[in-house]
Formats: C-alpha cells, sequence, structure tokens
C-alpha cells in the first residue's frame, strides 16, 4: 500500500513519499533488515545540556535511493535540488538537502536509527540522527514521515524583492 497525505501512520511506521516513483510504508523491522550503520553521536541541548547517544540503524540516503527518487538520471547535479522533510510524531519537524546527505557532496551520514544506547525504537518508531550537528535540533524522534521533493515550486513564485517571476529562467 502506498502512504497518502491523509493516512496516519500506526505507532514505529514511517510514510515515504513525494517525487518518488515507490512511495512505501516502512516499518522499523524494515529498515532493520537494510544495512546497518553504527554512531555515537553528542550534542548540546539547551534545556538539557551535553548528550551523547550511541545510534544504529540505516543511512538515511540508502532508505531514500529505494524510494527511487525523480531525479534527472542523465544530469549529475540534478539531485541537488531535492529537499527532504522529516516529520516527528510530535510534530517536530525539518528540512535537509539531498547534497548535504549524498556521499558525493556534503556527505553527512545521517541515520534513521532503529536502536538507541541499545534500545530497540520498533514501538516508537525510528529517529533522524544527525552527526555534525551542534545542538541536536534536527534530531527527529518517532519519525513519522520522510517527504522528498524539487524546489521547482520556489522558483516558480514571485518573491517580493525580485519582481515578477516571469523574468527568471525556466
Amino acid at each position: 500500500m502506498q502512504p497518502t497525505s491523509t493516512d496516519l501512520p500506526a505507532a514505529g511506521q514511517v510514510a515515504l513519499s513525494g517525487e518518488v516513483r515507490a512511495p512505501a510504508w516502512l516499518s522499523v523491522a524494515t529498515l532493520r533488515s537494510m544495512p546497518q550503520r553504527e554512531m555515537t553521536v553528542s550534542f548540546e541541548c539547551r534545556t538539557s545540556g551535553a548528550r551523547r547517544h550511541y545510534f544504529t540503524g540505516p543511512l538515511l540516503i540508502d532508505v531514500l535511493h529505494g524510494a527511487e527518487p525523480r531525479f534527472d538520471a542523465g544530469e549529475r547535479k540534478d539531485r541537488l535540488r531535492f529537499l527532504i522533510s522529516v516529520l516527528g510524531r510530535d510534530g517536530h519537524r525539518a528540512v535537509l538537502s539531498w547534497g548535504e546527505i549524498d556521499p558525493e557532496f556534503g556527505n553527512t551520514p545521517a541515520l534513521l536509527a532503529v536502536s538507541m544506547d541499545c534500545r530497540a525504537l520498533d514501538d516508537q518508531g525510528p529517529h533522524l540522527v544527525m552527526p555534525g550537528d551542534r545542538c541536536g535540533a534536527r534530531h527527529i524522534s518517532q519519525v513519522t514521515d520522510l517527504r522528498v521533493w524539487a524546489d521547482d515550486p520556489l522558483w516558480n513564485t514571485a518573491h517580493p524583492h525580485d519582481g515578477p517571476a516571469s523574468h527568471i529562467p525556466a
């Protein structure tokens, strides 16, 4: 079954949708069946101080590749115009650029963690882990939605300081 914008995922399920050829529902078990990475991540939390956690899970880029994003295969840099929206069950969200997680560009090894500190996250759902973030604000618990989309709508709308959008090349 393919996710739709009106479906709410069950606990532990992630809807993967957007500009992809193979939208899907992903369970923690499905994510656990993918090649796993391990990492320890430290960050400074404004409210609770220094934090350090050990995570395992697949690389986010591998999960997204499985959905077959609608890149132009003939243009290597086409993927740089794609964005990834990540939503947690509590409404916390973040937007990442494809370029920051792509090994040919930013190479940030973002994880969709299926365990934290050796505890399985099956009932909660996976966590987005962004190693290297200083404050951990893009760490999203209980991820429910991943959406891949191109930035085209951003460039097809006039910006108040740019004048009419008609002067922007298509």
